[in-house]
């Protein structure tokens, strides 16, 4: 019989839940206005949504979408739990934004708050979209329309999620990577005199980015981003681009990093918190990829972690300076 997690692994183990959950694809822009990055969540609702749409939420009342930030509050287990039921604003629009009549389009990431609002009050309080077997008859009990119309609509979410679990199959991850993107150096000119460089990691359909650094050709971040890593894994592509307001942002250099060293001698040692600091593995600089320098893997305080320096490729000049670190599924 399996023993219930104790008090001490279940929040970590729930907010690992929630972040590999923001990580799919569809989660990774708002679910009302295709923003990207979103970092709130209506968690009654089950959508990630911008910090804009999220002001509209709020105004709807809490009995109709409570709003809580991914980074900054606390989760319980039973919201955590709801959101994984949904399974993302995919799951959630294709119910919810199911018939949107002609003559009536979605806000996009600039719109005005007036027309979030708008958007956002007919799709979740008016339930104007959704499908016509969700739809509650105006003669029912106040009390017992949320009740209802709730219970319908989760059960319109396990039956699409059985579906396409089974002609899909699930994806199996078997830990997670934590990049840690620490500086650039002597990046390309893309404006006048300047950038304004953002770096972009992609590893699968997962795609993440830091923040942009205004006019600077030798940007610090020292940000952290994760990353899902699926049993079946590739290389981890890492491209820089020069943001820009009125044309599309311009590309300053790629990069390829390749985990499969790290991971390898990551599995073969097992719990690294059982070893002292002590190297473990090496990804050789070679002609085929863009490292300065060997890439030593070493357990560093009971991590394992890896520096990675790298001279981006396609671009007339720029480095940048990583940090990796392996988190299995059991830690």
């Amino acid at each position: 019989m399996s023993q219930r997690p104790s008090a001490l692994t279940r929040p970590t183990s729930s907010k690992r839940r929630l972040k590999d959950l923001l990580l799919q694809k569809d989660n990774c822009v708002c679910a009302d206005c295709a923003s990207p990055d979103p970092k709130w969540a209506s968690t009654n609702i089950g959508v990630f949504i911008c910090l804009k749409c999220c002001g509209v939420h709020r105004s709807l009342g809490t009995h109709i979408s409570k709003v809580l930030s991914v980074t900054l509050d606390e989760w319980s287990d039973d919201e955590i739990d709801a959101m994984v039921e949904v399974g993302g604003n995919a799951s959630a629009n294709s119910i919810y934004e199911a018939y949107i009549p002609e003559g009536i389009s979605k806000p996009g990431a600039d719109a005005s708050h007036e027309q979030r609002s708008k958007f956002i009050r007919s799709k979740y309080e008016r339930q104007e979209f959704l499908k016509p077997s969700l739809r509650i008859l105006s003669n029912q009990k106040k009390g017992s329309l949320k009740t209802s119309l709730s219970n319908k609509i989760t059960d319109s979410f396990r039956s699409s999620s059985s579906t396409s679990q089974k002609s899909e199959g699930m994806v199996e991850f078997i830990g997670m990577l934590k990049v840690k993107v620490i500086k650039g150096t002597n990046l390309a000119i893309r404006d006048m005199l300047s950038s304004d460089p953002y770096v972009v990691l992609s590893l699968g359909k997962q795609k993440v980015q830091t923040s942009v650094v205004k006019s600077n050709l030798n940007p610090i971040w020292n940000e952290e981003v994760m990353l899902s890593v699926p049993q079946d894994y590739g290389a981890v592509r890492l491209q820089v681009y020069d943001h820009d307001t009125f044309s599309a942002d311009d590309i300053m250099g790629e990069a390829e990093i390749d985990i499969q060293p790290m991971i390898t001698s990551a599995m073969a040692f097992g719990d690294a918190g059982m070893f002292g600091n002590m190297q473990i593995g090496k990804w050789l600089k070679s002609n085929d990829n863009a490292l300065l320098d060997d890439s030593t893997v070493n357990i560093v305080d009971g991590k394992v972690k890896q520096e990675v320096n790298l001279k981006l490729q396609n671009v007339e000049s720029g480095d940048l300076e990583l940090e990796l670190e392996w988190i299995p599924l059991d830690q």
